[in-house]
């Protein structure tokens, strides 16, 4: 294990947000405008919990300035949209202002436009790399993850190079023969054309792992912020154009695409990037029972192992739940005694 000093990234390091507030009567019209035409109202990836804001952001971004203070800049990835964190920065982080930027779409969609409107995170996470004076390293947080706990440069970048957090796997078999069968029944035997499997985001990490010749193996990741190199992803990206395209065209999310994380991660492995470490997560979801999710959150409060955790979905939570997960971020975050 390198000493403390190696560990130490001597670059800058900037976190990108990817955020959405679907109850923008606005951008809610202009999505469904889109469904309509596609016909796509009834497939997976296109809910209401896919867009919806519980003022996740707001943590997100404070728990980074928090936690993380080396970080250069945040840039918030949006259409058209502003999270308005100006008070709360003003209140908590005076002097931050100017390290915080909304990115609109057509930034990352330049030479591409003919793909926006998009409501697909897929796709947007696919061009985040394209953001405007976006540091060689950065880090990058879908808006339900938190940071609870101090970090280091060295908790994401190594020498430089991006720590990958997750387990190997066997490919997704499985799952694989799953949706072939459930696409014949549906497909053939009840005459629907149209039928979709449920998206897999293990078939598409696999997806990505795949294109890059993995044959027996692949690298899974969880919702957690991913360290990532920006000049390794560009010139991919820039020799393999069409798989960019490809993976950006849909407006919604598909089930043939691949997701950019794992593809980021695979490409270091590749590499020889060999900094692989454990999940340092804490993931609540509001499939869990009462009892579980406030056995999670003692966990998380409890286990200095934890540094971050995904609340994900939180607008699918009940009140009282969403209350709770709120209220020990404000502690954690020390802002009721500011």
């Amino acid at each position: 294990m390198p000493d403390k000093s190696a560990r130490q990234s001597n670059h800058p390091i900037d976190a990108v947000i990817a955020w959405v507030d679907g109850s923008d009567p606005r951008l809610a019209e202009k999505r469904n405008l889109y469904l309509e035409e596609a016909k796509r109202t009834s497939q997976h990836g296109v809910q209401s919990s896919f867009f919806a804001s519980s003022n996740e952001i707001r943590y997100c971004v404070l728990s980074i300035l928090t936690f993380a203070p080396f970080v250069r800049n945040i840039f918030i990835v949006t259409d058209g949209q502003d999270p308005n964190l100006n008070e709360d920065i003003k209140t908590y982080f005076p002097g931050k202002a100017d390290t915080i930027r909304i990115v609109d779409h057509k930034e990352i969609f330049r030479g591409y436009e003919q793909y926006l409107p998009t409501f697909n995170s897929t796709s947007i996470e696919s061009m985040i790399w394209r953001i405007k004076d976006l540091s060689e390293d950065f880090v990058y947080f879908n808006d339900d993850v938190f940071l609870i706990r101090d970090h280091q440069p060295g908790d994401w970048f190594i020498n430089n190079r991006p720590v990958l957090r997750g387990k190997w796997l066997l490919p997704p078999y499985r799952k694989m023969v799953g949706n072939y069968i459930k696409t014949v029944i549906n497909v053939y035997l009840r005459k629907n054309p149209g039928y979709w499997p449920k998206l897999s985001f293990y078939l598409r990490q696999w997806n990505a792992a795949s294109l890059l010749g993995m044959k027996t193996r692949y690298f899974f990741h969880c919702h957690t912020p991913h360290a990532l190199n920006r000049i390794r992803l560009e010139n991919f990206f820039t020799e393999n154009s069409a798989l960019l395209e490809k993976n950006i065209a849909n407006r919604f999310r598909n089930p043939d695409q691949y997701i950019m994380i794992s593809l980021a991660n695979h490409l270091e492995i590749k590499d020889g990037n060999r900094h692989i470490e454990k999940l340092n997560l804490g993931y609540l979801h509001p499939y869990y029972s009462k009892k579980r999710m406030e056995r999670r959150i003692k966990r998380c409060k409890n286990d200095p192992g934890i540094k971050s955790i995904c609340a994900q979905n939180l607008d699918m939570f009940g009140s009282e739940m969403r209350e709770k997960i709120f209220d020990w971020m404000d502690k954690v975050l020390d802002l009721r005694e500011r």
